[in-house]
């Protein structure tokens, strides 16, 4: 037994693809005459900006910790303090410098200092860490830093893999080890006043990464918090 199937012949001078390509454009033309596809809904599309914490609700997290923290400014330089509100005493401090390079502008985190006092804030020295940190990263992003730098002193091997591990946490990435067996080491070592390992971080990714812990709710409003930061202390 035979099957025959026939196959229609097809006009030289049709065109599929071309009819099928004229058809959507002529549909899509029709509804919007001005482009030729539409746009995306603005409902759909959220700016990031409005997930980054701002600097009022940072301080404002950190009031809520009974944590009074305090941005000074002079210059390039600037220094970050964090008092407990029920001592009065002061449980941390943090250093750095915004400076100028052929990336742009840096945020170099210098030093930050915390003591035993800070334990009794959530239950770890490095939550007050995290506040004193936010408050440096959004004042480089104010400033228009991109990248966040500091180095993880190894002052001890327990210590530092405790501050590698923090400080990774957060959102920083190892870019080398300082020893003082290599050259270059010299130059971190001068800055920084010690051997460690070297992290960087992006400093808009850091803030969104953070957002969670310091965005206020909507229905919250701090005001007055602002009044925290002073610029050119003498």
């Amino acid at each position: 037994m035979e099957f025959t199937i026939t196959i229609p012949r097809i006009p030289q001078n049709f065109s599929p693809i071309h009819r099928t390509l004229t058809k959507i454009h002529a549909s899509s033309s029709s509804k919007y005459p001005n482009s030729q596809l539409p746009l995306p809904s603005k409902s759909l599309i959220t700016p990031r900006g409005e997930n980054i914490p701002t600097m009022s609700e940072i301080l404002a997290a950190g009031e809520a910790q009974n944590l009074h923290l305090r941005l000074q400014t002079l210059g390039p330089f600037f220094r970050i303090t964090a008092k407990s509100l029920e001592s009065q005493r002061e449980v941390g401090k943090a250093e750095g410098l915004v400076r100028v390079w052929l990336r742009g502008r840096i945020l170099h985190l210098d030093s930050i200092r915390l003591n035993r006092e800070s334990l009794g804030i959530e239950k770890s020295i490095f939550g007050l860490g995290l506040f004193i940190g936010a408050v440096a990263i959004r004042y480089g992003y104010d400033c228009g830093c991109k990248t966040a730098e500091l180095l993880a002193i190894n002052d001890s091997d327990l210590y530092h893999s405790k501050l590698v591990r923090f400080y990774t946490r957060i959102g920083f990435k190892t870019m080398y080890e300082v020893s003082g067996s290599k050259l270059r080491d010299f130059g971190d070592m001068l800055v920084w006043g010690g051997i460690g390992t070297r992290m960087d971080a992006h400093i808009e990714a850091l803030l969104l990464k953070w957002c969670k812990r310091f965005k206020s709710p909507p229905s919250s409003n701090p005001q007055n918090s602002h009044s925290l930061v002073q610029t050119n202390p003498h």
